[in-house]
């Protein structure tokens, strides 16, 4: 039997099928990943809400029947809510609340067969590129601790990266999945709008702009958890094509031919940093030695226009989701209640009226027409995920008085395309294919089609198996 340690480096997949043949236990599995936060945490402080009594008292039970029965899990402290635990999205006036149901996707999570141990970090009601939370303190790089883990499932990619679960849930609203992924070299994908259910609480949050999934070390477990979960809840507003087959299937299969479009300047003119630049000529080198079609291209829209409104649509969003908390909590939350920069787009955010959020959105919505138009060329549009190279953690502090859409803006340069698939509903994923001289990761991210995931995974997997990924570790890591 392998050790405990060993199996604690396999990804999901791998992990389950040996509790199927029972070489290892899901409690074995449980106490190993405690003992790697234990261990590491102190180092990057990923995880911020232990469940570990519930967990044990999970893997000592009936083995669940689904594709990752027993395997160890991380949920991130946003949006999903497990019965019974605390919930508190970074923010004070959370911190005893304790959620009283399981959203339908912590539900197909458990039908899945993982076994939450613990909840990760995120930025105050995970709004920003870097998960630095008053309430919690910063996530670091396991790449390297001085430096950011991306935000806002900062928690869930940084725990990925060092070892301490193969698999974490995290959610994405303008890159919250892939920036992250990108910053601590691990895969993640925002799938296509309505793919995953956000019930019972939300139907159409942002406009359509959230989405949920998970980060991992494998694209097989990415794939094999989509399948797991996909598929509309009753009453949800958004609906996408099922996939033609399983995703899992898609894993290993040839992509065939595939036209792709590289981008190697930014949609708002800002420069990139000359390692994100080399790496996404690299990797489109790559791509044209698999046997791909490859040439460099741009969709053509109104960059800027289309970057205001989806800014405004997201303060008017989170002064909503203030109200919602207002709701939650039962008392008028005021000024203390909340970090500078949330505070200031909180005001920014209650300014936008009815008629003009809804022009904002037909704004999205026309460079989304706009930006389609590209993909009746491409297949795939590829990109680097963010403009630089993880920056030091501070980098995106905030000065009380500053205009939040500048902090945005600034945001918006590190990450110059997550937030338009947000927009525009189409799947992207960050795929860790690249590490610079320093050692630090850096992401590349394809976009495809709305509803086309199955794309995205044939290219990922014939990408992870002409550069594999998985042996990589960084400095912080979890196992001996």
């Amino acid at each position: 039997m392998p050790s405990i340690d060993a199996v604690l480096d396999l990804d999901s997949t791998a992990q389950a099928e040996l509790v199927r043949k029972k070489q290892v236990k899901p409690i074995e599995l449980v106490e190993g990943t405690i003992k790697r936060i234990e261990k590491v945490n102190p180092k990057i402080n990923s995880v911020v809400i232990e469940m570990y009594d519930h967990a044990r008292e999970m893997a000592k039970g009936p083995v669940p029947s689904g594709p990752f029965g027993g395997a160890p899990f991380l949920l991130k402290n946003f949006l999903a809510e497990y019965a019974g635990t605390r919930f508190t999205e970074s923010v004070s006036v959370l911190k005893d609340y304790v959620s009283t149901v399981d959203t339908e996707l912590v539900k197909r999570y458990k039908r899945s067969g993982v076994i939450t141990v613990a909840k990760t970090n995120i930025p105050s009601m995970a709004l920003g590129v870097t998960t630095e939370p008053v309430m919690y303190g910063p996530t670091r790089n396991p790449w390297d601790v001085t430096r950011i883990a991306g935000g806002s499932s900062g928690g869930a990619a940084a725990a990925v990266a060092a070892g301490l679960a193969p698999m974490a849930h995290g959610n994405d609203a303008g890159g919250s999945i892939r920036i992250p992924a990108a910053c601590c070299g691990v895969y993640g994908m925002k799938p296509s709008r309505g793919r995953n259910p956000l019930g019972p609480a939300f139907g159409d949050l942002f406009s359509g702009m959230v989405a949920e999934h998970v980060l991992t070390r494998s694209v097989r477990d990415s794939a094999i958890m989509l399948d797991a979960t996909h598929g509309p809840d009753v009453g949800d507003p958004y609906q996408v094509l099922p996939p033609s087959r399983p995703f899992a299937k898609e894993v290993g299969a040839d992509p065939g031919e595939l036209r792709i479009g590289f981008s190697a300047t930014t949609p708002l003119g800002t420069p990139m940093h000359a390692d994100n630049v080399a790496a996404v000529r690299d990797v489109a080198k790559l791509c044209a030695d698999l046997g791909h079609n490859v040439e460099e291209a741009m969709p053509k829209y109104d960059y800027e226009g289309y970057w205001k409104s989806f800014t405004s649509m997201l303060a008017g969003g989170f002064a909503w989701a203030v109200d919602g908390l207002e709701k939650r909590t039962g008392k008028p939350l005021k000024k203390g209640d909340f970090e500078p920069f949330l505070w200031a787009m909180l005001e920014r955010g209650r300014k936008i009226n009815a008629p003009e959020y809804l022009r904002y959105v037909e704004d999205v919505q026309r460079g989304s027409r706009e930006i389609g138009q590209f993909f009746k060329k491409y297949d795939i549009w590829l990109m680097p995920t963010v403009g630089t190279p993880p920056p030091p953690l501070g980098t995106f502090k905030y000065t009380e008085g500053e205009d939040p859409f500048e902090l945005r803006r600034r945001m918006a340069h590190f990450s110059p395309f997550t937030y338009i698939t947000n927009g525009t509903g189409q799947p992207s994923v960050s795929i860790p294919l690249y590490w610079n001289a320093q050692n630090l990761p850096i992401g590349l991210l394809l976009a495809a089609r709305m509803g086309d995931e199955a794309t995205l995974f044939r290219l990922s997997g014939q990408l992870e198996q002409a550069r594999p990924w998985a042996g990589r570790k960084p400095p912080v890591w979890g196992g001996e």
